[in-house]
């Protein structure tokens, strides 16, 4: 956890390489270092027609700040949900999730995870679901 005594610290994004990611979209990591585990920032990028597979997030809220494109967003339980520019998701641990790219250009948006996101609690749903 972040306890106020690490030295301030830019990101620079020219230094971030991006990954494909099996969840079916590109990620840049902006920020996740394991000396601040309060919060990781990830770019990601769902291209023209892609989708997410279906997962959940093991002891992590998930929050998506929709940067560009159009979007429809599954999360939990509630019905499929239109979002765009400026728009806020936000994603109870282990609540399933998926975004589609509804528009005519790249999806972006930022994923911010309290705490920080780590490959352990990733969890992929998408076989055990008959939702399509």
């Amino acid at each position: 956890m972040y306890d106020g005594r690490m030295d301030p610290v830019i990101s620079y994004r020219k230094n971030i390489t991006p990954f494909y990611f099996e969840e079916g979209c590109w990620i840049e990591e902006s920020w996740n270092r394991p000396e601040d585990t309060a919060c990781s920032i990830a770019l990601a990028r769902v291209p023209v027609g892609g989708r997410t597979r279906w997962h959940r997030l093991r002891d992590v809220t998930e929050r998506y700040v929709i940067l560009s494109g159009a979007g429809l967003v599954e999360v939990g339980e509630e019905p499929a949900t239109p979002v765009g520019e400026g728009d806020v998701v936000i994603i109870p641990p282990e609540v399933r999730q998926r975004i589609t790219n509804t528009g005519q250009v790249e999806l972006e948006f930022y994923a911010v995870c309290t705490p920080r996101f780590t490959p352990e609690c990733y969890r992929d749903i998408d076989d055990e679901l008959d939702i399509r």
